[in-house]
């Protein structure tokens, strides 16, 4: 005999970006703001007063990529069941991409699931961490590699909390900026090469060309079964590059910075790119101060940490390869001697 559960159904997870001044936001139920130290000092006093709601409770963690692990979830997962939040309650992720990828992670496992809405106070969080319901945490095998897709109610964007971003957290949201221009729109990168984004209102117009550019590939694929995939252009090389440094060298977008230069080199020596464009990135990270060498002590330690990748499977490896500027590849069929050869050239570096 066989039963068949008949859960055929279409759910829709459409939900609103609000990039400008924090609007009101009222809920009628009980709240908890996920915060870090360093962001409530600095912005609480912006947010309280425009969160409506029966019940606000703050649940600050330790701020630092390294402690995105189970022994957060845990005590953010206490600190909700302390508070009594129920299914009709919510949890607002108010920081950067670690609070982001935690407070999406905590919120879909509370009770199974409940809403959360995102309000990133990075640039990295506000073009790329914050958009696309990816939440999760890291371990000792690689990173994020436990989590799960869980999209946010709302996220608002509101730039003036990067007043208070410190240079380096800055230029870490760039490499982000640049990763989407690269793989998808080369008018966007042209613009890039010409616009300084500290000055006059180039940053808002950026935040704006890469939320709407990775909007509409969460649209065409919410899971990472294909074009999603191409986002990861520098992380597959920046991914392993924090581990080996336990999250306490780079920030990641300086990881994923490293990890573009290193994909340049490679889709260079496969003929997806030319020397020239490879250089036009440098030029525009370079003006952001950003790290663009990793010295690699053992290359096939490196190497074999690519399997770990969740793109990758167990005899391939999945790279994202830029494909001239404004496009991408993605492919699995890159001889394992080019991609060491890369490798080798940062040996020591």
């Amino acid at each position: 005999m066989t039963i068949n559960i008949a859960l055929n159904r279409i759910i829709d997870d459409s939900y609103p970006i609000h990039i400008g001044p924090l609007n009101e936001i009222e809920y009628d139920g009980k709240v908890a703001i996920l915060t870090n130290p360093k962001v409530a000092g600095l912005h609480l006093k912006t947010l309280l007063p425009r969160l409506k709601a029966k019940e606000v409770y703050i649940i600050t963690i330790a701020d630092g990529e390294q402690y995105k692990n189970w022994e957060s979830i845990e005590f953010i997962l206490d600190r909700m069941f302390d508070h009594r939040l129920n299914r009709k309650s919510l949890l607002v992720a108010f920081g950067g991409g670690v609070i982001g990828d935690m407070g999406g992670f905590a919120s879909s496992l509370y009770n199974r699931g409940i809403d959360f809405i995102q309000i990133p106070t990075t640039l990295l969080s506000q073009v790329d961490a914050s958009v696309g319901g990816k939440t999760g945490i890291n371990n000792k095998y690689g990173k994020n590699l436990i989590g799960a897709f869980h999209q946010p109610k709302a996220v608002y964007i509101d730039p003036s909390f990067l007043n208070t971003l410190p240079a380096r957290e800055f230029g870490a949201g760039v490499a982000e900026i640049v990763k989407m221009a690269v793989t998808f729109n080369a008018d966007f990168f042209e613009w890039l090469e010409n616009h300084d984004l500290r000055a006059g209102d180039n940053l808002i117009k950026a935040i704006t060309q890469a939320v709407e550019t990775k909007a509409k590939v969460v649209e065409a694929d919410e899971k990472e079964q294909g074009l999603r995939a191409a986002l990861n252009y520098g992380h597959t090389f920046g991914h392993v590059i924090e581990n080996e440094t336990r999250y306490e060298t780079y920030l990641h977008g300086e990881s994923v910075a490293i990890g573009m230069i290193m994909a340049n080199d490679l889709a260079c020596d496969v003929g997806l790119m030319n020397t020239e464009e490879a250089k036009r990135i440098r030029v525009v990270l370079e003006r952001y101060d950003l790290p663009l060498t990793y010295p690699i002590s053992d290359v096939e330690k490196f190497y074999q940490a690519f399997f770990l990748d969740k793109k990758s499977s167990d005899a391939t490896i999945t790279f994202i390869l830029p494909h001239s500027i404004g496009g991408v590849k993605i492919t699995d069929a890159i001889p394992a001697d080019k991609v060491k050869n890369v490798l080798k050239r940062y040996e020591g570096a």
